[in-house]
């Protein structure tokens, strides 16, 4: 509605949501789109030069012929943007005062210093265009009035207000719940699932299986006693198995929705064809080897993996140039027939948070999947790595579940782990702990892992005391 009393964010709404209709509709061929993303990239890189503090000095050996000339290829040109970055430069990374935004997000400060995250009407539109976009069809398949449930904190987070207003544009209705709070918590939460009823839900992972678990210990039954169609779910590392062992709790649709971050906002998205497809009118993206910092080659099946490098194409409060994420992703060009022509995305677990398990390198995705890829029903795991005294790496995985109900799949998934990574798997039951549900707070290796063979990290003791607090 605001934007009745603001012409210009409702021209750029109408604007943003032609491109993107006829972009989807396949009407953009590939000249077309790399004429738009390069006359963006001069834009933006012009405007944070202009205007960010940060980036006057950062790029202030680019003149004013090579900004004209820029286009994607000529990337490497510029320099990196990290984390570390952020954090030191605070308010200067912004290219217009707080004053100029909507509303001030910020960064959760778990394990540094928060960075701050406003929004301009701009960048917002341009944001949840895209969400908007790519979930019409998706939230489509389960009706066109639902009651969607959004689960997140919104105190300076963009969860609640981005996800209520994407669900706004769709139609559907919103109630926002933070089982966490003092004021709402998890009976609160369940009462008014089961009251309204909710029939989608955005969460993270964590929350769906902890949703789970406290049904469950108040007598109800999480598939027959709510109405959950479908759960769209963000925020943490999620495996397939994962999704597809979320969706048997809950007897629901189970969607990895969204690829994101406050700092650099909506990166892909949930479509309809079950894949994640990143969002090419308003970023660029980059794979590179995070090591050597390299581009990386597609391999033989057209992947590239790798850390992600993104490039924001709209100018608003802090668009970032080649802002290194952290994360690793694979990512491949679609296919014909693709609901949306963008290349698909996995993002399959931060750098920091690979695990070198006796000679092998694997990351937390590969990794969580391979471990739950036999069981279903569980309402929370956790894995711990130790090491023999021949220096050998084990691993144990504790499941919440009824251990009746998986010892037929054991034997396999124990055979699976020795042959995927020559180590040995235990299998075992219990309650893992509020730890888990700190995943998207600070990262699935401190919220998932126990790894024995090393020290305590500031991630490990960040989560340790968010866990104190929801215990």
């Amino acid at each position: 509605m605001f934007t009745q009393y603001d012409p210009e964010s409702a021209a750029l709404t109408r604007e943003l949501r032609d491109q993107f209709e006829a972009f989807m509709a396949g009407k953009w061929d590939a000249d077309t789109l790399a004429a738009h993303q390069t006359r963006k990239l001069r834009e933006v890189v012009a405007y944070v030069r202009a205007n960010s503090p940060f980036y006057r000095e950062k790029l202030a050996d680019i003149s004013d012929d090579e900004m004209d000339a820029l286009r994607n290829d000529d990337l490497r040109r510029l320099p990196f943007t990290t984390k570390d970055d952020l954090r030191q430069a605070q308010l200067d990374i912004l290219s217009s005062p707080v004053s100029d935004a909507w509303i001030f997000y910020e960064t959760t400060g778990t394990t540094g210093a928060a960075t701050p995250c406003p929004r301009t009407n701009g960048d917002t539109i341009h944001n949840n265009t895209v969400l908007t976009a790519y979930y019409r069809d998706v939230l489509a398949a389960h009706g066109d009035r639902q009651v969607i449930g959004v689960s997140g904190p919104t105190e300076l987070h963009a969860t609640g207000d981005t996800f209520g207003d994407v669900c706004r544009n769709l139609g559907h209705a919103v109630a926002k719940m933070w089982p966490h709070s003092p004021v709402i918590g998890f009976d609160r939460a369940l009462e008014v699932m089961r009251l309204l009823p909710i029939t989608g839900l955005f969460c993270t992972p964590g929350m769906a299986m902890r949703l789970a678990q406290k049904a469950t210990e108040a007598g109800l039954d999480p598939r027959k006693d709510f109405s959950l169609d479908i759960l769209m779910l963000t925020g943490e590392l999620m495996s397939p198995s994962l999704l597809a062992n979320i969706g048997a709790v809950w007897g629901a649709e189970a969607r990895n929705a969204l690829y994101a971050s406050q700092e650099a906002s909506v990166l892909a998205a949930a479509t309809s064809d079950g894949s994640l497809r990143t969002a090419p009118l308003i970023n660029l993206y980059e794979v590179i080897d995070p090591d050597t910092l390299e581009p990386v080659a597609p391999d033989s099946a057209g992947v590239r993996y790798g850390e992600l490098v993104v490039t924001n194409l709209y100018s608003g409060a802090k668009p970032l140039i080649r802002y290194r994420t952290g994360d690793m992703v694979r990512m491949t060009d679609p296919a014909p027939g693709a609901a949306v022509p963008a290349p698909g995305l996995e993002a399959v677990g931060r750098v920091r948070d690979r695990l070198l398990l006796n000679g092998h390198l694997v990351n937390g995705y590969d990794l969580e999947d391979l471990l739950l890829r036999r069981f279903r029903g569980y309402q929370d795991y956790q894995i711990t790595i130790s090491r023999d005294d021949l220096g050998r790496d084990l691993i144990s995985l504790t499941l919440k579940a009824d251990p009746d109900s998986q010892r037929e799949n054991i034997r396999k998934a124990v055979e699976e782990c020795l042959d995927a990574l020559d180590t040995p798997l235990d299998v075992g039951f219990g309650t893992p702990g509020p730890i888990t549900s700190t995943g998207a707070m600070v990262s699935w290796k401190a919220a998932r892992v126990v790894d024995l063979r090393t020290e305590s990290s500031i991630e490990n003791t960040s989560a340790e005391r968010i866990a104190a607090t929801r215990a």
